[in-house]
């Protein structure tokens, strides 16, 4: 059965607008102990596009279902044709303000730990260590017979090597880093076995239609449990996957803070949204916490 991804959501009830204020970020980060969560839109400022905000690639491309990657080997050519071209982009993908700002905050202490939707591996490339990749990571590549792990840029070398000819025109980019294309543009692109196996070969990260590990999602309740507070970066919030963490935190009374441009899944039980630009509203924080005590602004 074929899994549609969420598209949306509709408020219940009415929310409160968000702020422009960041002081309850920077009052949060003060105290320490501050868990992130972030989603696609923190991305966003380094060319990966998000999937439900203002040009959301769900507007015109629904992502591949677990349940059709493994139904056969003309799905798995054309995820792995559009996956292939989409890489040679999204591999070269740099961190943002946001992602160097999230870093920094880490060196400060201020952190509990970040949990990121993202398979885009910036937080890391930014500096953060201490980072749970919740949906997996593009850049790793797993057998689904051995389950023999390698590095994408390896498999990315034999797919060059084996469609030296592949060289199609994008209509655009995916936040899984799917490039669009047509049928016809797939044509007969050749799909890699596993090295060791023969076996079929899936990036290592957890498609729509297939569960987050149960020990991932284990350990990222234990994170919520031990943070002060939980901050959301660039989610919307849309699906269960960090809509629970969200709702975990609320109900141990433990502040949520959201900072999206657009209402969110999750502000109902907010103590705020900050519906500013997260890449100059981070730096901004940051700049914030560094300042001496009597130079900080006070707005």
């Amino acid at each position: 059965m074929r899994m549609r991804p969420t598209l949306s959501w509709t408020p219940t009830e009415d929310l409160r607008p968000g702020t422009t204020d960041p002081e309850p970020v920077a009052e949060a980060l003060r105290a320490g102990g501050v868990l992130v969560l972030s989603g696609a839109g923190l991305s966003t400022e380094s060319g990966i596009p998000d999937y439900r905000g203002e040009g959301g690639s769900l507007r015109r491309h629904t992502p591949m279902t677990y349940q059709q990657f493994t139904a056969g080997p003309q799905a798995r050519r054309r995820y792995w044709a559009r996956s292939h071209l989409g890489w040679r982009t999204f591999g070269r993908a740099r961190p943002n303000a946001g992602h160097r700002a999230v870093a920094a905050f880490e060196r400060r202490g201020l952190l509990a730990g970040v949990i990121t939707q993202n398979v885009d591996g910036l937080h890391q490339a930014a500096g953060s260590e201490a980072v749970v990749e919740l949906h997996g990571s593009l850049d790793r590549v797993v057998c689904l017979s051995c389950g023999d792990r390698t590095a994408r840029h390896a498999l990315a070398r034999r797919l060059e090597e084996a469609n030296a000819d592949f060289e199609p025109v994008a209509a655009g980019l995916n936040p899984d880093g799917d490039a669009d294309l047509t049928d016809e543009q797939v044509g007969d692109f050749r799909v890699m076995p596993c090295s060791q196996c023969g076996g079929v070969l899936k990036p290592d990260v957890v498609f729509f239609g297939e569960a987050v590990p149960p020990q991932r999602v284990e350990h990222c309740r234990e994170l919520v449990g031990a943070a002060t507070s939980l901050l959301v970066l660039g989610s919307s919030l849309t699906v269960m996957s960090g809509l629970r963490f969200v709702r975990q935190a609320a109900r141990a009374g433990k502040p949520v803070l959201i900072v999206n441009r657009d209402p969110t899944r999750g502000d109902a039980l907010a103590a705020a949204r900050i519906a500013l630009p997260l890449g100059t509203t981070l730096t901004a924080v940051a700049d914030r916490l560094a300042a001496p005590a009597g130079d900080r602004p006070t707005t």
